[in-house]
């Protein structure tokens, strides 16, 4: 892909703008939008902390059940990049209080008729 394709400045702005949401939402449990933003296939993955979900309603599940305390974060080096108009990946570390453990975080973004969507995401947590 020729670099001029790469981090246009009005799709960069979208797809900051998407995963911005997406934190918002996660930090105050806001399920419908979480649910929202993850594009209702089974082909979508989220490999969690410590749970691997295969399709939307898996992840649906999951955050139906998931408690809703303690889901305050900081992010550091936060990457988004952007290819073309339709796909960006989003790289986050992020750190809670009461642990000294860092989160890591990456989520494959694609533009679909629907606006963008979360097709792939992967949280680990290191020691």
């Amino acid at each position: 892909m020729k670099s001029e394709f790469i981090d246009r400045p009005a799709i960069l702005a979208e797809v900051n703008a998407a995963f911005y949401r997406y934190e918002q939402a996660l930090i105050t449990n806001d399920v419908a939008v979480l649910d929202e933003l993850f594009w209702h296939d089974p082909r979508t993955i989220r490999y969690g902390a410590g749970e691997n979900l295969y399709g939307i309603e898996a992840i649906q599940a999951f955050r139906a059940t998931r408690p809703a305390n303690g889901l305050d974060r900081v992010l550091q080096n936060t990457v988004i990049t952007t290819f073309g108009d339709d796909m960006g990946v989003a790289s986050t570390e992020f750190t809670r209080e009461n642990t000294d453990r860092i989160g890591r975080q990456t989520q494959t973004w694609v533009k679909l008729a629907c606006g963008w969507r979360i097709v792939a995401a992967h949280i680990s947590l290191l020691d």
